[in-house]
């Protein structure tokens, strides 16, 4: 490490620290933190950003994330500490939000901006440190700039007169054999200072900042205890007391772990931060945290899906977050169906496709009744009524997922990997199994060593439900839905379908406690429409051909299809 060039350390806590708590820090946390922090050997303390109700209405947000001068002044302004620093987002604070430099108790404005707003960002840099101001540019996702993008940033920097510029890791993607190439072009630039602000998505922040200080930056950030949004920041205390032992006396972690003690603690088991698998896998794919977070959340999906979803999302190279591009990759099969096959359709040239795969259940049961079990709290309320229904009519039946040892259907089905994998040991063996065609042929051997049929389909984005020579054609992921359209192949006389509650009942949408289960409301709503969209195709088919409609004979939030069980027995 070179120890030989002196550096400085700016610790943002409260303005980085905001996103954990929405920047609702109290006075007293905020001004005994920045006391500490005088006393550690730190340069500068950013205790916010600057902004105005103009971009964020009253009470929409914590105090600290509008920072105004007169809340700095009585909260610091008669302690003699470190320089305090303020950020500003390029597009959310305007040149008017900041007095003269002289009328200010802040001496450092930091603006953040992303690669397409460095130019404005630039220009309301410079009039910053014309006010009087140090002056800094945080340059955000820097590691996703191309080479001709950093060349043209270093270009730009070359011709201005700030004082600092910031390479922000937004993703934790920097890695300590990324850190020499990235900086060392910009440390080229003798007139102004290079900082750099890591986050700690893949646990490399400390090995990255030490990196970057021997190759011979300027100024780096850190927060107390961490903290930060998601995967957090580079500790203080850390940074701190690394220096420490290497002989820098006049750094001093104590006085910031009797904080942590005081007030970080609390915070952390009221809003935790750390490592975190989203975080880790944004900082692998240098991607927004929020596309794994998204899928993580909808529960559908395994590990090693979403891995490859972001390495699909990573060629993208999106800026930011788009949630329709999520709602994209699952449409499109890329995330959950992405060992789905492709079949021909009529009229669609061979190259693109491959042949179609004869279903091997097709016109089985031709003129019988069969039930379809879903997986509804209904299907456990209404077992024994069930259970007369199946002794009555004498249906094929067909089990989808986990079924609980309720039933032992003719044929138990799973079209959805993580599902497989957690309750492929639950089929009775008694049960044919019907597998997914999606679903990889390494998984299904090292979790089954018995026979089974493929259940064919053909995963047609956007494609309304149809069956042409016993190929079903549709977009539908819902397996007990899909198993519909396969009864209607085996020839069917009536479908019935027990235990398909939907999901507009937000407190539970199984009979069984699935960890795996979404309890996102608005997310449970989308696959409620999405689910009746494709019954009412199903239900319109048949009826075209002059067969009756579905059944479904437990309460539903499905009602038009909904006929109560005792109408059977």
């Amino acid at each position: 490490m070179n120890l030989n060039k002196p550096f400085e350390i700016l610790d943002c806590s409260i303005r980085d620290g905001g996103y954990v708590n929405n920047w609702d820090f109290s006075q007293e946390l905020v001004r005994e933190s920045y006391k500490a922090l005088s006393k550690t050997g730190v340069d500068f303390v950013e205790l916010g950003f600057r902004s105005s109700e103009k971009y964020f209405p009253k009470n929409s947000t914590g105090i600290w994330r509008l920072t105004p001068e007169d809340l700095l002044r009585e909260t610091v302004g008669n302690i003699q500490g470190p320089a305090i620093a303020l950020m500003g987002d390029y597009g959310k604070i305007d040149l008017e939000d900041l007095p003269p430099a002289e009328e200010s108790v802040a001496r450092m404005i930091r603006i953040a901006a992303g690669k397409n707003d460095l130019a404005g960002a630039l220009d309301l840099c410079e009039k910053i440190k014309q006010k009087g101001y140090i002056s800094s540019l945080q340059c955000m996702g820097y590691i996703c700039f191309t080479e001709n993008e950093r060349k043209e940033l270093i270009k730009r920097l070359a011709d201005t007169d700030i004082d600092y510029a910031y390479v922000g890791d937004s993703y934790g993607s920097i890695f300590p054999f990324h850190v020499r190439p990235i900086f060392e072009p910009l440390l080229e630039l003798k007139h102004l200072k290079i900082g750099f602000h890591p986050h700690n998505n893949t646990q490399m922040a400390f090995a990255s900042t030490i990196e970057a200080l021997a190759v011979g930056i300027d100024i780096v950030d850190s927060t107390i205890f961490g903290i930060g949004r998601g995967a957090g920041n580079l500790p203080t205390e850390i940074l701190l007391g690394y220096l420490r032992v290497q002989g820098m006396e006049r750094y001093n972690p104590s006085p910031v772990l009797n904080v942590i003690e005081r007030y970080f603690l609390d915070i952390m088991r009221k809003t935790p931060w750390g490592y975190q698998l989203p975080y880790m896998i944004s900082g692998i794919f240098n991607v927004h945290p929020n596309y794994p977070k998204e899928l993580m959340k909808r529960q559908e999906y395994r590990m090693d899906e979403i891995w490859n979803a972001m390495s699909y999302i990573r060629k993208l190279n999106p800026t930011g977050f788009n949630p329709r591009l999520v709602d994209e990759l699952i449409g499109q099969g890329v995330v959950g169906y992405m060992g789905a096959k492709h079949f021909c359709v009529p009229g669609e040239e061979r190259e693109n496709c491959i042949p179609a795969p004869h279903p091997p259940y097709q016109d089985r049961h031709a003129g019988k009744d069969i039930l379809i079990l879903a997986n509804g709290p209904s299907l456990k309320e209404k077992q024994e009524e069930i259970r007369q229904f199946i002794k009555l009519h004498k249906p094929i039946v067909l089990g989808a997922n986990n079924l609980g040892g309720l039933f032992v259907p003719d044929y138990h089905a799973f079209n959805n990997a993580k599902r497989f994998v957690s309750h492929i040991e639950t089929v009775h063996p008694d049960s044919s199994l019907l597998l997914g065609i999606n679903l990889p042929g390494d998984l299904i051997d090292d979790y089954l060593d018995r026979p089974y049929e493929p259940l064919v389909f053909n995963d047609i984005l956007d494609a309304d439900f149809d069956i042409a020579n016993g190929m079903i054609s549709s977009n539908c992921r819902t397996i007990s839905v899909l198993l519909a359209g396969v009864a209607v192949v085996m020839g069917a006389r009536r479908i019935f379908i027990a235990g398909m509650d939907g999901y507009l009942n937000s407190d539970t949408t199984l009979h069984y406690d699935e960890r795996f289960d979404t309890h996102e409301h608005a997310l449970n709503i989308e696959r409620h429409r999405w689910n009746e969209r494709f019954l009412h195709q199903i239900d319109a088919w048949l009826t075209r051909r002059q067969h009756e409609g579905l059944h479904i004979i437990t309460p539903t939030g499905h009602s038009s299809f909904y006929t109560p069980i005792t109408e059977y027995l």
